[in-house]
């Protein structure tokens, strides 16, 4: 099977420090959350583990509570 080439901009950015990150379209592509908690994760963040889950739907949520 074939990988489809990545295109910057669309499937993925990088950040401020440098870092590599894949976009929602990619997400969305690729048709399911992969359970690393990514920052464009368009799947709620379902397969991440918890506690991790939750802090990232608050931090979503714009919720500082700890």
């Amino acid at each position: 099977m074939k990988q489809k080439k990545l295109v910057e901009g669309e499937d993925f950015y990088y950040n401020e420090l440098g870092f590599f990150v894949m976009t929602e379209k990619y997400h969305l592509e690729r048709g399911f959350c992969c359970g690393n908690g990514c920052k464009h994760c368009p799947y709620n963040f379902e397969n991440v583990s918890e506690p991790k889950r939750s802090e990232l739907i608050r931090k979503i949520n714009g919720d500082n509570v700890t």
